[in-house]
């Protein structure tokens, strides 16, 4: 969908996204004692002295609450004042961006505006794709607010542009430290970073030795680390993609590497994905928009639904989400419940109610 409401009051203006009050909590990540002039100020004095690059509001958004400075510390126990307040996950369809042309892509605007910086792809084999890969289960996480995408382009001559890599070391040093934290709680046993630090040698090279540090924390000495340059890793995801398990990379690899490993496992019918920040978290399924069959009853949900099942997880509800991945598992287990891209004849609403049938059962 991604039509007026939602883009014009979350998003705003594509060519030009100035923050509104509510940016300050999404932003700056719950109630907070700042100082600075008011929002209005700036918005409306763009230029001034006090609206510079450190700026920071004199109150801060907060879940529906304006919360001034010193408000927390007189009112603790204030609901506003509690760290998880304001923390969830939402579910999302995909949004169309223009090719060349046109507005920035708003995918990744909700990234760097929700500060959700890891995005998170499982690949998993399912019953019901046919596929040349057996029994594939790896995870693909990938840094999700800067390096190409940080959408940095100019005309430096004409016929002459250039678009630049940002990698920062906090950036960096924050995913490093989620793909860690997930493999030693999730028993994960190996990571593999991809780079291309033989070309890029300040960019990669910094994102590399990032990692690097974070892997020789004594907490992660059990995890084996490996690297590989992304040419090489391709051609390896593709004649033995089993020796993987949890891939991290930056955010343009990553984004290649995730749908080359979707079609390993039967292509982005199947493929859930996930936003991962610290106060937010969005799901949504990796494939993009297909208004060519929209009405037809032909389009998969699945993806939705296990991203669905993800958001679950996330927010606490994981007896709800395992109620319904079994029901997905076990729908999918019969083929005459499979879709067209999944070799069966069922169409979207009936495959969807036999999903909602065996949950009930």
């Amino acid at each position: 969908s991604g039509e007026g409401d939602f883009f014009h009051q979350h998003v705003g203006d594509a060519n030009g996204l100035a923050l509104d009050r509510t940016d300050m909590f999404d932003i700056y990540g719950g109630p907070q004692e700042l100082t600075g002039p008011p929002p209005e100020f700036c918005q409306e004095n763009p230029e001034a002295t006090e609206c510079g690059d450190n700026y920071r509001p004199a109150d801060v958004y907060s879940g529906g609450e304006y919360v001034a400075p010193g408000y927390c510390d007189q009112t603790p126990d204030a609901p506003e004042c509690d760290s998880n307040f304001g923390k969830g996950g939402g579910l999302k369809g995909p949004l169309t961006t223009p090719v060349g042309e046109g507005f920035r892509s708003i995918n990744v605007e909700i990234r760097k505006r929700f500060e959700l910086f890891a995005n998170f792809r499982p690949i998993k084999t399912l019953q019901g794709f046919k596929t040349n890969y057996k029994d594939l289960d790896m995870i693909i996480i990938r840094e999700n607010t800067e390096d190409l995408y940080a959408g940095k382009e100019l005309e430096i001559a004409k016929g002459v542009t250039q678009s630049m890599k940002i990698i920062t070391t906090a950036a960096s040093d924050r995913v490093a430290k989620f793909a860690f934290q997930y493999a030693l709680e999730n028993k994960r046993k190996k990571i593999t970073v991809l780079h291309k630090a033989n070309i890029m040698k300040l960019t990669d090279g910094l994102f590399l030795d990032r990692v690097r540090r974070i892997s020789r924390r004594k907490i992660y000495r059990d995890i084996e680390y490996e690297e590989l340059i992304i040419d090489n890793a391709c051609m390896q995801l593709v004649m033995n993609p089993n020796k993987f398990d949890i891939i991290l990379t930056g955010n343009l690899f990553g984004d290649i590497v995730s749908d080359l490993c979707a079609g390993l496992v039967g292509g982005l019918g199947a493929a859930s994905g996930a936003n991962i920040g610290s106060n937010y978290a969005v799901f949504e399924p990796v494939h993009g928009t297909a208004p060519d069959i929209a009405g037809k009853g032909i389009a998969n949900p699945l993806a939705t639904i296990l991203s669905s099942i993800m958001m679950l997880n996330h927010i606490g509800m994981k007896e709800s989400a395992i109620k319904l991945n079994k029901a997905v598992l076990y729908t999918l287990s019969f083929p005459e419940n499979r879709m067209r891209d999944m070799g069966g004849k069922l169409k979207t609403k009936d495959f969807i109610n036999k999903i909602i049938s065996n949950i009930k059962n």
